[in-house]
């Protein structure tokens, strides 16, 4: 290979990996920028749905409950994954920035040498042709360019064990960068698996019958109620009230009616306070096996404290 072909292969070598590798770099960021501002988000979702569990029945409390809990606990796998990603990924792309300068200043020198060379045995062909006979300009030329021909065969040496070596530290760094990268994001998304497995199973849990039996007791009023309307409203609407009269005591005024209460809405107003009190979903009197259902996060946490 001649030198000028040599001299392309390097520079392709290296213009390639920085603009390659920079384009990683700076895609693969981003990557992980938006993989921390979906954490934060769903962060925030977290605590919405946590936020709203309270305000529904047993069983739709229980279940938004515990994954709001799973989906906080699939952020904090997010976090790690974003700090692998930066640490493991990230940095040392980020890196190849100032090697490949390095090698950029490597070829230079390396091209400083060749040009010397050729400017040598350039300025030895021109002592040649115009002055044939002067030996001792010549023989001087020839010591400058014996001298620039082994220089740029020292450089040239040089330059190819450089150029061989960053291209192995570049294959290397780029196998280890690239399994880095699918490790953590098998790590992650095996982990949210695992997580939104057990939520899975946990919704599907959800006896939708027994909230909705539980919403419908709320808001319906008992049957002596409705019996009862009717003949209030026939009865005062046969014997208004007579005009209230200046001669008229207050003491022969009728006394107010008592006003009914029902007795759904005294249970509904006892269990409300007792879940105020306790602080949570289910009251003592609504207490079922299947109630006791609880997040991974929760269960995680029960188990590493046993242990």
């Amino acid at each position: 290979m001649s030198r000028d072909a040599q001299m392309k292969v390097m520079e392709a070598t290296i213009s390639n990996a920085e603009k390659y590798l920079g384009q990683f770099c700076m895609l693969l960021a981003s990557y992980t920028r938006k993989t921390a501002k979906l954490r934060d988000k769903a962060d925030m979702l977290a605590r919405q749905l946590h936020d709203y569990a309270s305000t529904e029945d047993p069983e739709l409390c229980i279940c938004i409950k515990n994954f709001s809990e799973d989906l906080a606990m699939v952020q904090d796998y997010r976090q790690a994954e974003v700090e692998r990603l930066e640490t493991r990924v990230v940095t040392p792309l980020k890196a190849y920035g100032d090697i490949v300068k390095t090698k950029h200043a490597d070829l230079k020198r390396f091209n400083a040498d060749r040009n010397k060379e050729l400017k040598e045995l350039q300025r030895l062909d021109r002592i040649k042709q115009k002055n044939p006979a002067d030996r001792q300009s010549i023989s001087q030329a020839e010591v400058n360019v014996q001298k620039a021909t082994n220089n740029a065969d020292r450089s040239t040496r040089q330059m190819e064990e450089t150029i061989i070596d960053f291209q192995r530290q570049k294959l290397e760094d780029l196998k280890k960068i690239f399994m880095d990268f699918i490790m953590v994001e098998m790590l992650f998304h095996a982990k949210a698996l695992e997580v939104y497995t057990h939520t899975f199973q946990n919704m599907q849990t959800m006896d939708i019958d027994r909230d909705l039996e539980t919403f419908r007791n709320r808001i319906q009023v008992t049957d002596s109620y409705l019996s009862s309307q009717p003949l209030q409203t026939l009865t005062t609407s046969r014997h208004p009230s007579p005009p209230s009269s200046p001669l008229r005591s207050t003491t022969d005024l009728p006394k107010p009616l008592a006003r009914r209460t029902l007795p759904r809405q005294i249970e509904t107003k006892d269990e409300e306070e007792e879940e105020e009190d306790e602080g949570t979903c289910v009251s003592e009197e609504e207490e079922e096996p299947h109630t006791f259902r609880q997040s991974y996060a929760a269960e995680y946490i029960k188990t590493r404290r046993q242990k």
